[in-house]
């Protein structure tokens, strides 16, 4: 994704100094903030394409930063934290972070994701604007708006969520693995835990009100069907 606006959040200097080496060799269009608040001012006001978030931020921290950016945007966010718990990967992917990476990393891993997210930006855009809306007894997704209504209720799914419904939408009753909703939402190259497929899939289901929508094949993945 060329001129792609990179934004990161994180109050560590070395961070910020081995992180913006890399995008400045990239090419990317970048800005940083050291505190939640000026954070969520310049993705305001920057409006980039791809957010680097930490999670402990001095002023607002990350995940209520993210709650608050969420009211109105979908932009792609790769929450950073040094907490290796399950139960803040899983809140940061709970209240809509697209990834997930655990400090220390490799900035080579990091890179990748990045790329990886930008190029999944672009190609939901591509997709969608080709894709034909899909209307089942219940469920009606239209690709080229990024919308979902159950029944007559506008559904609001983060960038990861809609693709993720969409793709077994378009698979309907047919069995997705993990690693095949990771293949097609996140690209080849993604570097992380299938299990954070399991965590957006619930936040759907929780978005759309039934269970019965998504249905879980254990030991093999997720299936769509509405009838």
């Amino acid at each position: 994704m060329t001129n792609a606006k990179i934004l990161l959040i994180d109050d560590e200097p070395s961070v910020h100094n081995v992180v913006t080496a890399y995008l400045k060799a990239e090419g990317y269009a970048f800005k940083s903030a050291m505190d939640g608040n000026e954070g969520l001012k310049l993705a305001n006001s920057f409006k980039p394409d791809l957010i680097l978030l930490d999670v402990m931020l001095p002023g607002m921290d990350g995940i209520q930063l993210l709650s608050t950016l969420r009211r109105d945007s979908s932009v792609y966010v790769i929450m950073l934290s040094a907490r290796s718990e399950e139960t803040d990967k899983i809140v940061g992917l709970s209240i809509g972070a697209d990834d997930y990476l655990t400090k220390p990393f490799s900035p080579r891993e990091l890179m990748a994701r990045i790329k990886a997210g930008l190029r999944r930006i672009q190609n939901i855009t591509s997709n969608s604007e080709a894709a034909s809306p899909l209307i089942f007894p219940h469920i009606r997704i239209e690709p080229a708006e990024r919308r979902v209504w159950v029944e007559d209720e506008l559904i609001d799914l983060t960038t990861i969520e809609f693709e993720i419904l969409l793709i077994l939408a378009q698979h309907q009753r047919n069995v997705l693995s993990r690693e095949q909703l990771l293949e097609k939402a996140w690209g080849f190259d993604y570097y992380g835990d299938t299990r954070v497929v399991d965590v957006h899939i619930g936040h759907i289901r929780q978005k759309l009100g039934d269970d019965r929508f998504i249905e879980t094949i254990r030991g093999v993945g997720y299936r769509f069907e509405d009838k």
